[in-house]
């Protein structure tokens, strides 16, 4: 029987959506089950670049449909930018390959400053381009700098008839082979300053855009482009000044938050293989899921990724229900990017413990999945600079909290304009949160959920009597430790809320927490080995080690579910 909390294309069934949503994501699951196992591999492994899928999205209206505002959608009812229904679809290309994920992400990408933009002509072009089934590109990073766009090298010289040229090079760009609108990031020659920033439409095939190389072995074509004296006129302008800066900065705010979803598909399927394989492998005479140690890995596997689908699903409801006076969302995308992409590569490396060799094998998921999931801590910013970021809001969750009323599930068939309409990328350290602790309390009973809200109230009383002075708020290595141990209290709140509006099995969220309880302790531990912590920080870390509460008789349960994937899914070949 399939287990209800993965996705699972046998019995894929997205309630919930509209009728429209059902059928393209119910669609875009059968047309990778008819290509087949052996296909999508073949393709993976040959560097083959996404020709038929592509030509299936173009066909099926399916970018078209999920990644057009409704107030850029003409006549058509079914266009919107719908956070809810874009995870699932996040989590379906996961699921068959990141390198279909890929080509979506990025024209996610391309298209942020253009949804952010005035600039109606560019609007109706990208609307058709997405009708055409075109993909697109978003221009920010380069070679010398990466995303610093500060120091951006490409430079729009006054053409003297109220345009620009611009000259000069983008590095890692997706879809920067096939791009029918790339979003490039400059600044003029003339102006200084952040009022000199321009964001930009280019067409991939003009004669004065250069491709030079995919800077990846991959069917991702992650290009290099070179740009040669390009002519830019009104027309083409998006945003100049300051507001091309956070036009930038708002893009990654709403395409970071696919990576999580994208980890997740891939963990689901790589749990299919391994449970199937470890199920059937038998070792000294007895099957290599009957050692204690094989059956630890792989529930950690399992809990550690329930977790994941919860806490993303319940951050698409903030996401939903943001506004200028509700930026939540905030916190909670990098939580997505950061947290929820490690813990994937967690999940996978407890599989590859147990299938060992076979995760190296070329007819199987798991070989590209074990690579992929590498992948994405490190876009859209590394897990360094996400958790830099998560460490902004530290105080204000912990200790401030401010009356918000309850956010509800959020699958209903809205358009998520706010996304685009975000403001100036500044001023996170006056965001405010709801209380974390009713989370917590509402599953006191849970022994591990306990635990770790004696963990978390003893952050609280870090922060208020053994936080990093200013001299120690310079190292960002013994930082870094304190990021984790917060993300651990937001990963848990958001866990639970979803958990309560979802009727989780106890078992599985209280085998999640005892893995959590361990993750806070280790991190503890890692404080108090830091070369600055000081007494009173050592301290406090070893007093924050607790050990979660054992209970062999829910372990067991919890591994019959885990025992239970055994055979649920196999791609047709």
């Amino acid at each position: 029987m399939a287990d209800p909390l993965l996705f699972n294309p046998r019995t894929y069934d997205p309630q919930g959506f509209d009728a429209e949503t059902h059928r393209l994501l119910r669609a875009t699951v059968d047309w990778f089950e008819a290509r087949g196992k052996r296909r999508i591999i073949e393709d993976y492994r040959t560097r083959a670049w996404l020709a038929d899928f592509l030509a299936f999205s173009a066909k099926e209206g399916l970018f078209a449909t999920f990644l057009t505002p409704a107030d850029a959608a003409g006549e058509s009812t079914d266009k919107r930018w719908d956070t809810a229904r874009i995870a699932a679809l996040n989590e379906i290309f996961g699921f068959y390959g990141l390198d279909y994920w890929y080509a979506w992400q990025v024209t996610i990408l391309g298209l942020g400053p253009v949804w952010q933009s005035d600039n109606a002509a560019a609007r109706a072009r990208a609307a058709e381009l997405l009708d055409q089934g075109e993909v697109f590109a978003f221009g920010l990073s380069e070679k010398s700098h990466g995303a610093d766009i500060y120091s951006t090298d490409m430079l729009l010289t006054p053409d003297g008839d109220g345009g620009f040229l611009a000259t000069g090079s983008k590095y890692y760009i997706g879809n920067g082979n096939a791009a029918g609108l790339v979003s490039v990031f400059g600044r003029r020659t003339d102006v200084e300053g952040p009022d000199g920033y321009v964001f930009f439409a280019a067409d991939s095939r003009h004669d004065a855009y250069h491709l030079v190389k995919n800077v990846v072995d991959s069917s991702k074509y992650v290009s290099e482009f070179r740009l040669e004296g390009y002519p830019v006129t009104a027309a083409d302008v998006l945003h100049t000044g300051r507001a091309a800066f956070d036009a930038a900065l708002n893009t990654v705010n709403v395409g970071k938050f696919n990576l999580c979803t994208a980890s997740i598909g891939i963990c689901e399927h790589a749990m299919y293989e391994a449970v199937t394989h470890a199920s059937n492998r038998i070792l000294y005479g007895r099957p290599v899921t009957a050692f204690p140690h094989v059956r630890r890995e792989l529930t950690d596997a399992y809990v550690r990724l329930v977790g994941m689908k919860l806490f993303s699903d319940r951050a698409v409801d903030y996401f939903r229900t943001a506004g200028p006076d509700d930026r939540r969302y905030l916190l909670f995308n990098p939580m997505t990017k950061m947290k929820v992409t490690t813990e994937g590569e967690k999940v996978i490396d407890l599989m590859w413990d147990v299938i060992a060799a076979k995760g190296f094998e070329k007819d199987n998921y798991f070989a590209q999945a074990a690579v992929e999931i590498r992948g994405l801590p490190k876009l859209e910013g590394t897990v360094h600079v996400n958790l830099a970021l998560i460490l902004k809001f530290l105080k204000n969750h912990l200790l401030d909290p401010a009356p918000y009323e309850p956010v509800p599930t959020r699958l209903d068939a809205a358009d998520d304009d706010f996304l685009f309409r975000q403001g100036p990328a500044r001023g996170l350290g006056s965001v405010r949160f709801h209380d974390w602790r009713p989370a917590f309390d509402a599953y006191a009973s849970l022994p591990n959920v306990a635990v770790l809200r004696e963990q978390a109230d003893a952050l609280c009383e870090f922060v208020t009597t053994a936080a990093p002075d200013a001299e120690q708020s310079k190292d960002l290595d013994l930082l870094l430790a304190v990021g984790q141990l917060f993300a651990l209290v937001v990963h848990g709140q958001l866990i639970l809320e979803q958990a309560r509006l979802t009727g989780l099995d106890e078992d599985v969220l209280d085998e999640l927490f005892a893995v959590l309880v361990r993750d806070f302790s280790a991190h503890a531990v890692e404080l108090y080995g830091k070369d600055s912590a000081t007494e009173r920080q050592q301290t406090w870390a070893l007093g924050a080690v607790r050990r979660p509460a054992v209970d062999e008789a829910r372990s067991a349960r919890v591994w019959e579910r885990v025992e239970a994937l055994s055979g649920a899914y196999e791609m047709a070949p």
